[in-house]
């Protein structure tokens, strides 16, 4: 049997899932710090009997764009964003250490310093950042936070924590379900301390609308051609089916 349904399968899938991944992104065009994902598939031969001449569409490791987005002045203390293509530790949903853009800073019911999805900030220290109780709390560039305990005068100020500041290797990072950054390995990157923070500003997503609009616009018309295929391949087999009849 002729391979060209198959083929014209494994075509559509990818269409299908290429196209999940630029209507997610589409969706988080107004998302703070988030990455354009890519969809990435390749040729693979198709081997068996006689020689590899048709090929079908696998798919690969999604890739993530993680350059950066433009930053927008709030005027809030609690939101930052990281010059030089820095990422903020967290603790994610597993408790290991991930990573993220999005700045939009704030404290939860136990005082610890979480970010707008509720995933504590990690510290220097590898421990969630917890703040007392305080008149006003302050971040530096250098990701230092500090803060004027209740009742203090202005003069009287106190350092609580320093945001853990870390620069991947893209090589070696990929972004998981939950949305977050991870490393091969799981392993805990070391703080950079060369890395600065901007307070007042959040990183807007780096999703560019119009490109992503058209490119589901061309997969769909991909994924049309791919099913016309298929259409076809079924025609070509009743004529088949009918001339052996014949015959």
């Amino acid at each position: 049997m002729d391979k060209v349904v198959f083929i014209a399968m494994s075509g559509a899938r990818e269409n299908m899932l290429a196209q999940q991944t630029h209507a997610n992104n589409l969706a988080n065009v107004s998302t703070t710090g988030f990455k354009t994902d890519l969809a990435q598939a390749r040729s693979m031969q198709v081997f068996g009997e006689g020689l590899p001449s048709r090929v079908y569409a696998m798919t690969e490791r999604p890739a993530t764009d993680t350059t950066t987005g433009t930053f927008i002045q709030t005027g809030r203390t609690l939101d930052v964003a990281i010059d030089g293509g820095g990422w903020l530790a967290v603790i994610g949903a597993d408790g290991k250490e991930a990573y993220t853009q999005s700045g939009e800073l704030q404290l939860n019911a136990a005082n610890q310093l979480v970010t707008g999805s509720g995933l504590p900030v990690m510290g220097n220290g590898g421990i969630p950042i917890a703040i007392p109780a305080a008149e006003q709390v302050d971040i530096g560039s250098d990701g230092t936070i500090t803060i004027r305990p209740l009742g203090e005068s202005a003069a009287e100020l106190a350092v609580v924590d320093r945001i853990k500041l870390v620069k991947l290797d893209e090589q070696s990072i990929y972004k998981g379900v939950d949305g977050l950054m991870h490393v091969d390995g799981g392993l805990p990157q070391p703080p950079d301390l060369a890395l600065k923070l901007r307070s007042g500003y959040l990183e807007s997503s780096n999703v560019n609308a119009v490109n992503e609009l058209a490119s589901i616009i061309s997969l769909s018309r991909q994924f049309e051609m791919n099913i016309k295929m298929m259409k076809t391949a079924e025609d070509n087999s009743t004529a088949a089916a009918k001339i052996l009849q014949l015959s």
